[in-house]
Order: C-alpha cells, then structure tokens, then sequence
C-alpha cells in the first residue's frame, strides 16, 4: 500500500484554540493579542480564545478583531481573585462585552494554589472553593449559572476538585447548560486532588467536553506521555474531547506551532485525522457558536 502522506498544515487550517495566553500579562509572554490573532489567521485557523488569569479579556478581544479581519477573537473571564472571586458582575459584563468561556477559580482554587505556588509562581492566599462545608454549591454560583445560560456561555471548570467539577456539572445540567467544559483533566501538577480516568469518562457521559492541552506533554512543562493522553481520548471518544494548546508563554512554542505539534504528537500516538478534525473544529465550534 502507497504511503499517504499527512497534511498537518490543512488539519491547522480551520482549526480553533480555546485556549491561549497571550500578552499584555503580570507573566512575560512570547507574544500579544495582536500577534497572535494575527499569526493564527495566517495559519488558516479560524477562531481563538483568549485567557487570563487577572483581568476579563473580552475588551482586547474586540480590539484585536477590528484590526485583523475575516478572523474571529473571543474574549473570556477566569473567576479569580483578581476578578472579585465568584463575582456575577464581572460574568455578566464580560458577557455583553462579547465573552463567550467563563473559568471557574483557576490560580485562585483551593484545589490548586497551594501544588501552583509549589510550581514557582507568586501566588497568595489559601484559595477558595465553589462547595460550602456540607458540600453543597455555594450561592454565588447560581447567579453565575444563571448568566451563563441566558447567554448561552461555555462554562469550564478552570483548577476545581473532582468533587467541585461534579457538582456544578450536574447543577449546569439541570439548568439545560450544555456546554460544560474539563479543563486539565490530567495535570495533576495543578491539583490537590485530580481526576481519575473513570471520573472523565462519566463526566462525557454527562454531556461535558474533556479537554487536553499541549501544554501537559511539553519538556518544559509537565511531561506527560502522550500514550497516557491518547488512551484517554480513546477512551472518552473524540465526540466529547477538544484539544487547545495553552501556550503564550515566553519559554514555550508559538501557540500556532504548538497546534501542529500537538496535532503532529497525538496522530503519532494513534489519534485519527477525522478525530483531530473533531477536536480542534466540529466540537469547538459548537461550543463557542462558529458553525456558521
């Protein structure tokens, strides 16, 4: 049999980023909004999403689509102490501003700051949960969840305990949220408690995407095996995975070239070209809007 050659440039083309940290930042970055909407587009890619930490990035989006045309920028908002914690103003705002992914505490999670201060980085505080001391959502969180479905927002679980992630899972299913995302379900770097292949499983079975980030596999970062990740993708079904590459930063790859890596290491590992096709366009396009 004739040997196919692979296409990784046209599985870039069309493909969308839910995940990218751009500049201006506290963190030096390899690259600002601009550059990188702009190295996307050029790419062929058709969407990006990008995040911070410290501030709602929908303003910068806007920004930035007035300047490249015929590519789409969307803003986002991290529920962090720096926006107020669970502050439904700052989702709501972000929201009329264009925002399409809120991120429930990230740096600020009590399931995560201690293991991220570990990592280095000059965080303070002990963090805060979503669930109150008898496990039940705390009641900021409904107001939240109430914007995010008038809006018809991507919800995503940012640093949060299997047993946060369950539980708003299960309360934005009730409330017919259907686009609920996993964010870093196997870097357990991040987390005091992580997620077990069984929890991600279930939790696709909910009706949640799992995403996987490239930044997991990275030398410079955490050194995940790819196998491992794979098996998970495998076993969940694209159908309910996206890939994003949550680079920006100024030690790693390019976000753009990320994506081609990312994509190059999975189809080595076994992944399919339609499963790269699903998790890169159908399933984030769906998510965010952009099927038209």
């Amino acid at each position: 049999m004739a040997f196919k050659p692979i296409d990784y440039d046209g599985l870039v083309s069309g493909s969308i980023d839910m995940h990218l940290h751009p500049g201006p930042d506290s963190f030096k970055c390899r690259l600002d909004a601009l550059e990188a909407a702009q190295q996307a587009k050029h790419a062929g890619m058709k969407a990006i999403v990008i995040k911070n930490h410290f501030y709602p990035t929908a303003p910068i989006a806007m920004m930035v689509n007035q300047l490249v045309p015929d590519f789409k920028v969307i803003g986002s908002v991290c529920l962090d102490y720096e926006m107020g914690g669970l502050n439904v103003r700052a989702v709501e705002y972000s929201a009329r501003a264009g925002a399409r992914v809120v991120w429930m505490p990230t740096f600020s999670s009590a399931n995560s700051i201690s293991k991220m201060r570990g990592l280095g980085l000059p965080l303070e505080g002990e963090g805060f949960s979503i669930l109150d001391s008898k496990g039940q959502l705390v009641p900021e969180i409904h107001k939240i969840l109430a914007v995010v479905r008038r809006h018809d927002m991507v919800l995503a679980s940012g640093h949060m305990s299997p047993a946060e992630t369950f539980a708003l899972e299960k309360e934005a299913r009730k409330l017919g949220i259907n686009k609920f995302v996993v964010t870093h379900p196997l870097d357990h770097e991040f987390f005091s408690e992580a997620f077990t292949k069984q929890d991600l499983v279930q939790l696709a079975q909910n009706g949640a995407f799992i995403e996987f980030t490239f930044i997991a596999l990275l030398a410079s970062e955490f050194r995940h095996d790819p196998a491992e990740m794979v098996d998970v993708i495998k076993t969940v079904g694209a159908r309910q995975c996206i890939v994003s590459t949550d680079l920006g930063q100024s030690f790693n790859p390019l976000p753009v070239e990320g994506l081609r890596m990312f994509i190059v290491t999975l189809i080595k590992y076994g992944v399919t070209e339609d499963e790269i096709r699903v998790m890169t366009q159908i399933n984030p396009a769906k998510l965010l809007g952009l099927n038209a």
